[in-house]
């Protein structure tokens, strides 16, 4: 009876979004954020500035000596009245951005939020240490490099929404690569988004990751990009903690002939892949050393799994696969996977 009405469910929900019509309302128990991880520092010996803070308004003397908090992750999260899965879902985004990745998409439409939040699952959404609410430091005396910022260029073609060099500045002149899923109308959208990273944070994002995890999981970590070195990080540090790990398009990972993997081997791993991987260089040697990564947990005696999309058929994915049109395609493949570890029943 539980799994009729379960099918029933997802038929209406299904059927509310081909007509276009308002999906059941979700059963919400809490919304919340909070700041984590972070440490304190003390500045002095910096000059101080006179500056005007509000237009109209007497010009102050700004002391920027004193005690801060710096390097924190955010979080905000989502909990369901009556959630369907074990553990809650990490929403972990990549370089140069912020938890907006998994909100609503550039094209207007819900995100991987939604999704799985319909599917049954709290879900946290993070903005890592120097990215959007998690909040900046001074440079160079807690930043140790400057900001760099990715342009249009880098983001259309390194994304692979279109070919090498087929960049331009009139979008009716640009090019993407033939089918496609991302909504090219959208793409000045989604640049919004960007904002500057720094070279020399690594360190303290995977610490603020690591109290992240040790606060509120166990859970099951979905992350994309240049995010996945910090996951699988976090997940050797808290084996017990992760109970799961998506690593979407992950451009990094730690050295896997160095990486223990016994110890992790109670973690079952997917990768997912979209398409055109062979059309970049650069994107063949990052699948090559994930390959490589996965390969080691599986002779260690882990679950490492991957969805290559072309390869069941599904074409015309770019890296921003939770963007893409048929996000909610992929959503339900990582689903699905997650229901035989046995995360949701």
């Amino acid at each position: 009876m539980k799994k009729r009405a379960f099918q029933f469910a997802a038929a209406c929900v299904a059927l509310a979004a081909l007509l276009g019509c308002a999906a059941p309302a979700l059963q919400v128990t809490e919304v919340g954020s909070f700041h984590v991880g972070g440490r304190a520092v003390t500045l002095s010996g910096l000059p101080e500035k006179e500056l005007t803070f509000t237009p109209g308004a007497p010009p102050l003397k700004l002391n920027p000596n004193g005690d801060f908090e710096v390097e924190a992750l955010y979080a905000r999260y989502t909990r369901l009245a009556n959630p369907k899965a074990r553990y809650p879902l990490l929403l972990w985004h990549g370089g140069g951005l912020a938890g907006t990745t998994f909100e609503t998409k550039p094209d207007g439409k819900p995100g991987w939020e939604s999704y799985f939040l319909r599917a049954g699952y709290d879900v946290y959404i993070s903005d890592a240490v120097e990215r959007g609410r998690a909040s900046w430091a001074r440079y160079p005396e807690i930043f140790k490099s400057e900001p760099f910022f990715r342009p249009k260029k880098e983001a259309w073609e390194l994304f692979r929404i279109g070919d090498t060099d087929s960049y331009n500045t009139d979008p009716a002149q640009r090019t993407a690569l033939p089918g496609t899923q991302f909504p090219i109308a959208a793409f000045d959208q989604f640049t919004k988004q960007s904002i500057p990273r720094w070279g020399t944070n690594d360190a303290a994002t995977q610490a603020a990751y690591d109290a992240y995890v040790d606060k509120v999981c166990p859970c099951v970590i979905v992350v994309h990009s240049q995010g996945g070195n910090f996951a699988f990080n976090s997940a050797l540090k808290y084996p017990d903690k992760v109970k799961a790990l998506v690593a979407v398009e992950t451009s990094g990972s730690p050295n896997p002939d160095t990486f223990d993997f016994a110890r992790v081997k109670g973690v079952p791993m997917l990768w997912v892949w979209g398409d055109n991987l062979g059309k970049f260089p650069f994107w063949g040697r990052i699948a090559a050393q994930q390959e490589k990564f996965r390969g080691n947990l599986i002779a260690a005696g882990g679950i490492g799994d991957r969805i290559v999309l072309p390869d069941l058929g599904i074409k015309g994915n770019t890296h921003m696969l939770m963007m893409d049109r048929n996000s909610d395609q992929i959503a339900g493949l990582i689903d699905q996977w997650l229901v035989k570890q046995g995360i949701k029943p």
